[in-house]
């Protein structure tokens, strides 16, 4: 296999996980943010009801791109589970019919109002109670204006999985990998990694991310 990127320790693979996956050594950390299934690729206009009850639609920034169209299916969640010593799964919820019972959920609580969500719940086996943390899903992304992809998570919540995972982890893979924050969290704290994404957009923006002086 050949890398798209491979500087420093930190390796990204362009293409489907499910052929890759199975030709990678196991790591000590799966941290992931799988594809719901529930449209959040680009392309659709949003309906936001604030506080006061006003609403605002939201008009779409990114391209439709079809990869949230389907959840991944319950081999892949295998695949991942076996390769990592440990492993925290966004959105864990979405998938509790393919998972293991585990008393160790994160809960994201992203403190954004109107008739979006709470937060978001991170299926682990770390061992822990459940933990909260408290973060704006836009933070440190000026409000959304700099968010590259349209499910893109805050640097501050990928180092907050990392943190609480046992045994600190020093190598790290990421098999829907996205624009590479959880790289990019990874590379700012020392860490080895890997990233996998079907779409080259995103290995291109991750690559670009990367090479950054500055992360964000």
């Amino acid at each position: 296999m050949k890398p798209y990127y491979n500087h420093a320790g930190i390796t990204i693979y362009h293409g489907d996980c499910r052929e890759i996956l199975p030709k990678l050594p196991n790591v000590d950390l799966v941290l992931t943010d799988p594809p719901y299934g529930i449209g959040e690729d680009g392309g659709q206009k949003r309906r936001w009801r604030k506080g006061d009850g006003r609403c605002k639609v939201l008009k779409p920034k990114h391209e439709a791109m079809g990869w949230d169209s389907s959840r991944p299916d319950k081999a892949i969640f295998l695949v991942m589970m076996d390769g990592g010593n440990h492993y925290a799964f966004f959105g864990g919820n979405h998938f509790a019919d393919m998972l293991p019972r585990s008393g160790g959920w994160l809960f994201w609580d992203k403190n954004i109002g109107g008739d979006f969500s709470d937060g978001e719940l991170i299926y682990t086996n770390f061992g822990n109670a459940i933990r909260k943390y408290t973060i704006h899903p836009f933070a440190g992304l000026s409000g959304g204006k700099a968010r590259v992809h349209p499910t893109q998570k805050p640097l501050e919540i990928m180092n907050w999985c990392i943190s609480l995972c046992p045994n600190n982890p020093q190598e790290i893979l990421d098999p829907f990998m996205g624009s590479g924050t959880t790289l990019v969290a990874a590379k700012e704290l020392g860490r080895k990694a890997i990233g996998i994404e079907i779409e080259e957009k995103y290995c291109e923006i991750a690559a670009k991310r990367l090479a950054q002086e500055v992360l964000f």
